[in-house]
C-alpha cells in the first residue's frame, strides 16, 4: 500500500469512532438529564428524532469502523498474527459494538417506533430505556476501546 491509503483507512477509522462514541457520550451525559426539562410526551417526540437521526449516522459510521479496520488489519499488519494484542481488542471490541447496535435496531429501537406509531406512550418510554441502557453499555465499551487503541498505537 502507499502511504496515503493507510492513511485515508485511519483518518475515516478515526472520524468514524469519533463520530460514534461522540454521539453516544453527547446522548447520555448531555442530552438525556436535559430532557428533564420536558413533558414526558415532548420526551418521547424528542426521543423518536435523536434516535432516527443518530442511528441513520451510526449505520454509516459503523460499517466504516469495521470495513477501516479490516483493511488496516490485513493491508497494514499482513493478518491478525502480526498485529498487537490492542488490534485484537479493538477488534473483538468493534464486532462486539456492531451487535449490540444491532440488537439496539432490531430490540429496543423497533419496540420504540412501533410503540410511538401505536400512540403507546408508557412503552414507547420502556423501549426508550431499553435503548439507553445498551447505548450507554456501547458507550463504556467504545470509551475502553479508544484507551486501549491509545495505549497500544503509542505504547505505555
Amino acid at each position: 500500500m502507499t502511504a496515503t491509503i493507510p492513511t485515508t483507512l485511519f483518518v475515516l477509522h478515526l472520524l468514524g469512532a469519533i463520530v460514534w462514541v461522540g454521539g453516544m457520550a453527547f446522548a447520555i451525559l448531555v442530552l438525556r438529564p436535559s430532557l428533564s426539562v420536558l413533558e414526558p410526551a415532548q420526551r418521547l417526540l424528542l426521543h423518536a428524532q435523536v434516535f432516527r437521526r443518530f442511528f441513520l449516522i451510526v449505520w454509516h459510521a459503523m460499517p466504516i469502523l469495521l470495513i477501516t479496520g479490516w483493511a488496516m488489519l490485513f493491508g497494514w499488519y499482513g493478518g491478525f498474527r502480526d498485529a498487537g494484542v490492542h488490534v485484537h481488542i479493538m477488534n473483538l471490541a468493534g464486532v462486539v459494538m456492531a451487535v449490540v447496535f444491532l440488537a439496539i435496531w432490531f430490540g429496543p429501537y423497533a419496540v420504540f417506533r412501533a410503540a410511538m406509531t401505536r400512540g403507546e406512550g408508557p412503552a414507547a418510554a420502556a423501549a426508550a430505556n431499553r435503548v439507553r441502557i445498551l447505548i450507554t453499555a456501547n458507550l463504556v465499551l467504545g470509551l475502553v476501546t479508544s484507551v486501549v487503541a491509545g495505549f497500544g498505537r503509542w505504547g505505555l
